[in-house]
């Protein structure tokens, strides 16, 4: 199936009424869509995807042999597949439809309903053929995000049995609430949950929610492949201890990522216990037990360690020189995130121990200057992506440093730099490799700092939210950055009616959210 088919077959789902664009919701994806399933949602589905299966199935018999036909001819104005791939996509239990929602299922098939709640067949041979037909089912949803093979999935059991293999789940992490845990049987009895669909899709990752110590050992004594499949598991809003937290390192053996958000029951003393080498990322937010000596912990037991994401209030710079030559050569990421106590002392720390970052983020770093931008710029070369929001103290000087000195960098975030203005602008426009560029609430960019935005041609993402300054004319002038993907223009008043017709017209692949 080509790009431009699976084009063809998104337009024709959404539009049937499975997926609608909704403005002002909290279930927004990775990619700005606001997903939002109708109640007739497999009815609509599976009454599209017929239709369509049998008509894909006729126009390919016939155009098999014909190399210039638009179906088969390489057209590329669609969606690349590995495009359409979520991996932040959750699963949940509740994303299931009430079974008096689900399709209702014949020996012979598959049952599309009408709105007067009559059953029609689908007459088609070659439609019925391509319905349950394995092998091009799943080629077609490759083409769809996890969310939306999960009402996929329930549509009949051949659909379901294909969306469970593994391979359409690599990057998904299914939530699990401590409530979704356990279910009561007929005795009245507490009983842990059959994970067996779950074992099926393979899932190498989980998140769990609002647990406890006994609920990670009831996890991992009743889903096997935790303790040999599950390479990275999230604990959010949870009351594991350190005892707890020793007991899951130690049973799962293939765990290569670990996330701690909310966890205030753990210490510094079971980090000590419980971290070992095999760990190469992890992300620890919102604990309030951790502060400088979590971080000597994790320097000194996770020699591999590649990814380091740190929210924490209490860190200070004495923290950062706990990074020693272990981490120089296998740390590429290090996020930092509202680390309130860290100044210019502890970015000169940072660069001299891990010289080898390709992302840096510092957002909320409030205390740091032009100088530590100036020493980041100078020592780390090789940065492909940079984060410095919420860093009130900036001004356009720091973006003269990182457009002379960071010339691989493709992504910067320079959300609520207040002090940032056209001129610095100026500097980025030099910026051949930028594709990602970030100015959301900067108060004082006008129109002729986008001018200078008009340049960089290789910007594939752009965040102006929040900019007051800019008007209509300004704004008009982004039709000249034709490989422009997305434009992020919400609480900007200079936006009309109008002006987004106009990027209809001239950015018809740019995605424009208001």
């Amino acid at each position: 199936m080509t790009t431009y088919e699976s084009f063809m077959w998104r337009n024709a789902v959404q539009s049937s009424g499975l997926f609608r664009l909704r403005r002002g919701e909290s279930s927004r994806d990775g990619r700005g869509w606001w997903w939002s399933p109708s109640e007739n949602a497999c009815v609509h589905c599976c009454r599209s995807l017929c239709a369509l299966l049998g008509r894909w199935a006729m126009e390919k018999t016939t155009t098999d042999n014909n190399p210039t036909s638009p179906v088969n001819g390489g057209i590329s104005n669609g969606v690349p597949a590995k495009d359409m791939k979520d991996a932040n996509a959750n699963t949940t239990a509740k994303s299931r439809l009430p079974r008096s929602k689900r399709m209702p299922l014949l020996k012979d098939g598959l049952r599309t309903g009408k709105e007067g709640g009559g059953v029609t067949t689908a007459t088609s041979s070659a439609e019925h053929r391509a319905l349950f037909d394995e092998k091009i089912l799943s080629r077609l949803f490759t083409y769809f995000w996890p969310c939306e093979r999960c009402v996929l999935a329930q549509v009949c059991s051949k659909w379901k049995q294909v969306l469970y293999q593994p391979k359409f789940w690599r990057e998904v992490t299914p939530i699990l609430h401590c409530r979704e845990l356990y279910t009561e049987g007929t005795d009245g009895e507490k009983r842990f949950v059959d994970l067996t669909s779950f074992q099926q899709r393979g899932f190498e990752s989980a998140c769990l929610v609002g647990v406890a110590d006994l609920d990670i050992c009831e996890f991992i004594d009743n889903y096997p492949p935790s303790k040999k499949t599950i390479k990275y598991i999230s604990l959010k809003r949870s009351t594991v201890t350190d005892a707890g937290l020793e007991v899951m390192l130690e049973q799962m053996t293939s765990l290569t990522g670990l996330e701690l958000s909310g966890c205030n029951d753990f210490s510094e003393a079971g980090l000590w216990s419980s971290l070992n080498a095999r760990i190469v990322k992890l992300c620890i937010s919102d604990c309030i037990n951790v502060a400088d000596d979590s971080l000597a912990a994790i320097a000194q037991l996770l020699p591999n360690l590649r990814e380091l994401n740190l929210q924490a209030y209490h860190v200070t710079d004495t923290a950062l020189s706990y990074f020693t030559t272990k981490q120089s050569h296998s740390m590429h990421t290090l996020r930092l995130r509202s680390c309130w106590e860290t100044t210019n002392h502890g970015i000169v720390n940072i660069v001299h121990s891990l010289p080898n970052l390709t992302s840096l983020s510092l957002s909320g770093c409030s205390k740091i200057t032009d100088d530590a931008v100036e020493l980041i710029a100078e020592n780390l070369k090789k940065l492909r992506s940079l984060d410095l929001s919420w860093c009130p103290r900036m001004t356009d000087a720091s973006l003269e440093y990182i457009a002379c000195d960071l010339h691989r960098l493709e992504e910067l975030v320079l959300d609520r730099c207040v002090r940032i203005t056209d001129t610095g602008l100026g500097f980025l426009s030099t910026m051949t490799s930028l594709t990602a560029l970030y100015l959301r609430w900067c108060c004082q960019v006008q129109d002729f700092g986008l001018q200078h935005i008009y340049s960089m041609k290789k910007l594939r993402v752009l965040s102006l939210a929040g900019c007051p300054l800019l008007t209509p004319a300004g704004l008009s002038g982004l039709v000249q950055l034709k490989n422009l993907e997305e434009l992020e223009l919400t609480n900007c008043p200079g936006t009309t009616p109008e002006l987004f017709q106009y990027y209809a017209q001239h950015l018809p692949r740019c995605m424009v959210i208001e």
